[in-house]
């Protein structure tokens, strides 16, 4: 794929969804650290207030039975360990306060060979619980929060209190402390290691998964810009390549099929502008040749009148086809104006055919169906109308073998909302695989070109947009070998 210096389209599309996919990521990361954070705090919480709990109730049960004063030395020895040993295993610092928030048993007050007193630990005699803690501890019972302990610490710790009864009355607060930061920081790193790896390697499949996907997605579109260049050249001979049955598929078989629309019209384009050029060039030569022969007297004066007819039927045959490109041109633009009058279809039909007596009379074409056809008033452009009829009637002529015949007939259905004209005439007929081409614009059948040498196929294409114009219609139906018949209708 050649790079092109702008950003295009499979870039875009390349970046955007790959941020996209990262962004998610990276969200998805921050709701996992968040959710891992919570779910750390609230496990921790947990255990630490189970951990309280106990306290509370040893020390509870100490007091309550009396064995605090039967045996100080025993009671304060379980209860250093118990402190010392729930700290170790939960990994926090778990104390004993009085009502006034100091701290009055913790684990440092005893070691292997001595038992410090109550509240002379060097350590935690510079701690004192915030009053609105033992509030809310005395209030409640108990407290669990995320905070500096009122400033005694310089970062987070999670902080859970329980308060302690016994007889009915408070007499102490258990309270365990667990920085966030240092505990939390190793368990999170941990997983986003384990997270990291896994969503990099996502990625990496994601994009290279997107990647491939949008190069495909692409890859119609880029052939039609590649397409669109070559047509613009006039070479539409290249089709884009039609995969699968999706949007773009149906967009890659619209546009090889506008291709071969496109390469249909140019060919019979350049056949209709050779035609011209020839239909132009033919009678300007006859004409200029007689007119030279009848200046310098190479015509001899009484062959004069011969050879002017001549040049008249050519001047003639010249306005014609100029007209019929002109309205050709008028009807594709949309500027061809109908301008309706009352007229007899009959009558018109009888005087269009008085324009090719001669033929007629030349080839011995039987003439039919004239005596049946009765008066057929209409209301629509005369002069249009007049061409369709002078056109087919041409066309019948010109096809007519010597000896043939034509035959006309013209009705008004029994609903009486259009009528209906037929002329047919024997002939070679036309090719059925051409048969549905017969009205296409710049269209003529090369069978045709034998026996009409003076036809630049404009005449059905004219006559069938004519009739589209006016609200009617036209078919044709052929038998090779044996007849051809148009049939046109028009509103009533």
């Amino acid at each position: 794929m050649a790079v092109n210096s702008k950003s295009n389209l499979f870039r875009k599309y390349f970046l955007v969804i790959s941020m996209v996919i990262f962004l998610s990521f990276v969200i998805l990361g921050g709701a996992l650290l968040f959710f891992i954070s919570n779910s750390w705090v609230e496990e921790k919480d947990l255990l630490l207030k189970e951990n309280t709990e106990s306290v509370a109730q040893v020390t509870s049960e100490l007091v309550e039975s009396g064995y605090m004063k039967e045996n100080e030395t025993g009671a304060l020895i379980l209860i250093y360990n118990t402190l010392s040993t729930l700290s170790t295993s939960v990994d926090a610092d778990i104390y004993i306060t009085n009502l006034k928030g100091d701290i009055i048993f913790c684990r440092d007050l005893i070691s292997s060979s001595t038992i410090e007193a109550p509240g002379s630990c060097v350590i935690h005699n510079k701690y004192k619980v915030p009053e609105t803690i033992i509030e809310e501890t005395l209030e409640q019972g108990h407290y669990s929060d995320v905070n500096t302990f009122g400033g005694v610490f310089l970062s987070p710790h999670l902080i859970v209190t329980k308060a302690i009864y016994a007889s009915g009355k408070c007499i102490g607060i258990v309270v365990a402390a667990q920085p966030v930061a240092a505990l939390l920081g190793p368990y999170v790193i941990s997983v986003l290691r384990m997270f990291a790896f896994a969503s990099l390697l996502a990625l990496a499949i994601a994009f290279l998964t997107v990647y491939f996907m949008i190069y495909k997605v692409t890859m119609p579109l880029r052939q039609m810009s590649r397409a669109t260049k070559r047509y613009a050249a006039g070479d539409f001979s290249f089709r884009v390549d039609v995969k699968g049955d999706d949007e773009l598929a149906e967009l890659a078989q619209g546009f090889n099929a506008m291709a071969k629309e496109l390469a249909t019209l140019e060919s019979s384009r350049r056949s209709f502008v050779a035609n011209v050029s020839h239909e132009l060039k033919t009678p300007m030569t006859t004409i200029g040749g007689f007119i030279d022969g009848m200046l310098d007297g190479t015509i001899e004066e009484e062959r004069r009148p011969h050879y002017l007819k001549i040049v008249s039927d050519e001047i003639k045959r010249l306005s014609r086809l100029v007209t019929g490109m002109l309205n050709m041109s008028k009807i594709e633009a949309g500027e061809l104006k109908l301008n309706p009058t009352e007229f007899d279809l009959r009558s018109l039909i009888f005087n269009s055919l008085l324009a090719f007596e001669q033929l007629i009379e030349q080839k011995s074409i039987d003439i039919k169906g004239l005596d049946r056809m009765e008066s057929l008033p209409i209301s629509a452009d005369k002069d249009m109308i007049a061409q369709v009829v002078y056109n087919l009637i041409d066309n019948a002529v010109k096809f007519t073998p010597q000896g043939g015949y034509i035959d006309f007939e013209a009705k008004i259905p029994k609903d009486k909302n259009k009528l209906s004209v037929s002329i047919t005439n024997s002939g070679p007929g036309i090719d059925p695989e051409e048969l549905g081409k017969v009205f296409d614009r710049f269209y003529k059948a090369d069978k045709a070109r034998s026996f009409d040498s003076k036809s630049a196929g404009l005449g059905l294409f004219l006559v069938k947009s004519i009739l589209d114009l006016h609200g009617g219609s036209i078919e044709v139906e052929s038998e090779e070998g044996s007849y051809t018949r148009f049939r046109f209708t028009l509103p009533d």
